[in-house]
């Protein structure tokens, strides 16, 4: 075993960020959700979205 949750695209499919309900993109390399229009990286932890704008990471950072 790796270590390596799987995440349910299904799932990703139905969330949208909080900040600007627009629709989210999955980096798989960096295990979070992409909303390009707020500019913010939500992390995915265990394989739970953490859908917090306090948790989130800024795009340009």
């Amino acid at each position: 075993m790796t270590g390596e949750v799987k995440v349910d695209r299904r799932m990703l499919e139905a969330l949208v960020c909080p900040e600007t309900q627009d629709q989210l993109s999955y980096d798989a390399d960096r295990h979070e959700l992409v909303s390009r229009a707020a500019g913010l990286a939500y992390p995915i932890r265990g394989g739970i979205p953490v859908m917090l704008v306090a948790e989130a990471r800024r795009l340009d950072d």
